[in-house]
This record gives C-alpha cells, sequence and structure tokens, in this order.
C-alpha cells in the first residue's frame, strides 16, 4: 500500500508540473518584455513545487492510514477486554473506564461500590457459572437481592432472555429482589418484561451518575 500512496504521490506530482509550466509558459509570452531567465525559473520553479505537492499529498495518505489502524486496533483492544475473564487489581479498576473494563472487573467495581453503600456482598458469578446472578447483596434487614452485571459495549443491548435468566435465577439463591445492572441498554422488550416481573435496571446514564456520586470510582 505504501508504494502505492508514492505512486499516486508521483503522478500528482508529474500533473502538477506540467501545469506549473504551462501556467509560466503562458504568462512568459503574453507578457512583452519578460527576461529569458524568467523561462528558466518558471521551469525550475515548477518542478520543485510539484515535487514538495506530491511528497506532501503522499505523506498525509499515509498519515491517515496510520491513523484508521490506531483507531481499529484501539476498538479491538476493548472488545477483547470486555470478553476476557481477567480481573486486575481495586486500585486499577477503580482507575478505569466502563469501557476498558472486563466482565468480572465490572462485577467486582458493582461489588466494591454494594459494599460501601451498607451491603453485605456474596460474589456469586466468579468464574463466570452464574447461572444468571452474579452478586447477592443483603440489606441490613437481611433482605436479599439478586443482581446480574452485564458489562456491554453500547450498540449491544441486554435481550429479553437475561431478564428471564434472572427473574428465575433469583430464586435458587433465595433471593426476594432482583437487579440489572449494565453498561449499555435494555432492549423494549427486555424492558417490557424488567417491569412485568418487577426487575429492577440500571443503565447508561443512570448507572455512570450512581458510581460518580460514589466518589471511588474515577477513572482517568
Amino acid at each position: 500500500m505504501a508504494k502505492t500512496y508514492y505512486a499516486e504521490g508521483r503522478q500528482l506530482a508529474f500533473i502538477l508540473r506540467g501545469l506549473f509550466i504551462l501556467g509560466g509558459l503562458a504568462l512568459y509570452f503574453n507578457i512583452p518584455g519578460l527576461h529569458w531567465g524568467f523561462f528558466f525559473g518558471i521551469l525550475f520553479g515548477s518542478i520543485i513545487a510539484a515535487e514538495i505537492l506530491g511528497a506532501l499529498w503522499t505523506r498525509s495518505r499515509r498519515a491517515k492510514k496510520k491513523g484508521r489502524k490506531k483507531a481499529t486496533s484501539g476498538s479491538a483492544r476493548k472488545g477483547v477486554r470486555r470478553t476476557s475473564m481477567e480481573c486486575r487489581s481495586d486500585e486499577v479498576i477503580l482507575t478505569s473506564r466502563l469501557d476498558d473494563m472486563s466482565g468480572p472487573e465490572f462485577e467486582r467495581l458493582l461489588a466494591l461500590y454494594f459494599r460501601d453503600q451498607g451491603y453485605q456482598v456474596r460474589e456469586v458469578g466468579v468464574g463466570g457459572n452464574d447461572g444468571g446472578v452474579d452478586l447477592v447483596i443483603i440489606d441490613k434487614r437481611g433482605e436479599k437481592t439478586a443482581v446480574q452485571a452485564k458489562c456491554y459495549a453500547d450498540h449491544n443491548s441486554v435481550s429479553v432472555q437475561t431478564v428471564r435468566e434472572l427473574v428465575g435465577a433469583k430464586r435458587n439463591h433465595d433471593c426476594i429482589l432482583s437487579l440489572l445492572v449494565t453498561t449499555s441498554d435494555l432492549t423494549a422488550p427486555a424492558k417490557k418484561e424488567a417491569d412485568q416481573f418487577k426487575v429492577d435496571y440500571w443503565h447508561g446514564a443512570l448507572l455512570e451518575q450512581k458510581l460518580a456520586a460514589w466518589g471511588k470510582w474515577r477513572p482517568r
């Protein structure tokens, strides 16, 4: 691809050189009294200007290509992070953006958040075998809530099937209430199902608002 850009740059330089020379000659023959040195100035000036513009065009094209590669690479890394089972330290998690977290790291962030809100927290979804429940949180009255965490990209909405799994799985953990927390949003059928079965849900801006008010999550 670099050779193609170079060849295109040389072709552009050739065209510009011809245009500059023709324009200069038109001036030379239409303006009486110009010194013959003007003709050679046109010739050399056109060559230099065309070469410079062709080189700049090639450099610009290469820079754009590198920019696209970096953007693609960054998106790929985020995708890999979301599907990874890696869980970094609490210190790293508390300074990471939601779109830079893996699923286990997002669950861990929520566990830290709920503990500071006065809940007892059981991390039952460690290892990925959550059965529909990632956390069980217990308030001061002993009331249990089953929490399902979904660390999804913005375009990947939570499906109705996830809501149904949470509704069924909360009984396995002796929970009365259920909460679905996602970095994205729920589909319309999922929201309807959640409202029908009294599944509370936090998503998008509401989630970030709660985490920001907490004060310990400070993404860089």
